[in-house]
């Protein structure tokens, strides 16, 4: 399925400029770490939206999205919403969500960008495998 007629639509466009201004302290920290190809030599983009959704961080080459969750997540129906929007990504776009807590991020810096790293190279793998012909 051809994503981009999904993907920041102009709608969304003052919302996505104010949450990239009004970033959370984790939101920094995580994008000094995946700006700039750092990463595997993949590029992330921040808040980008796919649908309606605004992902805070993506990466299209492999459909791999990052989501911060801070004390807005801890409210009543906040997971149910998460997990609907997580399936709803993976069964349209084939979009792969991992989440951390911003406490992680803070934490355990290297071991956040560790198993983003490991999630890339799987996708990394698999993508390449497909244009290979194979699974």
């Amino acid at each position: 399925m051809d994503n981009n007629n999904h993907t920041n639509q102009p709608h969304l466009q003052e919302q996505r400029r104010q949450l990239r201004k009004e970033s959370t302290p984790a939101e920094v920290m995580l994008w000094k770490m995946l700006k700039n190809n750092q990463v595997e030599g993949v590029r992330f983009r921040r808040q980008f939206s796919v649908d309606n959704y605004i992902l805070d961080f993506y990466c299209p080459q492999v459909r791999l999205a990052i989501e911060l969750d801070g004390e807005v997540h801890n409210q009543a129906g906040a997971a149910y919403s998460d997990e609907e929007r997580t399936l709803y990504l993976k069964e349209r776009f084939n979009i792969k969500v991992i989440r951390f807590e911003n406490s992680e991020v803070f934490d355990y810096p290297e071991r956040v960008v560790e198993e983003i790293r490991e999630e890339l190279l799987r996708r990394l793998r698999a993508t390449s495998s497909m244009n290979r012909g194979g699974v």
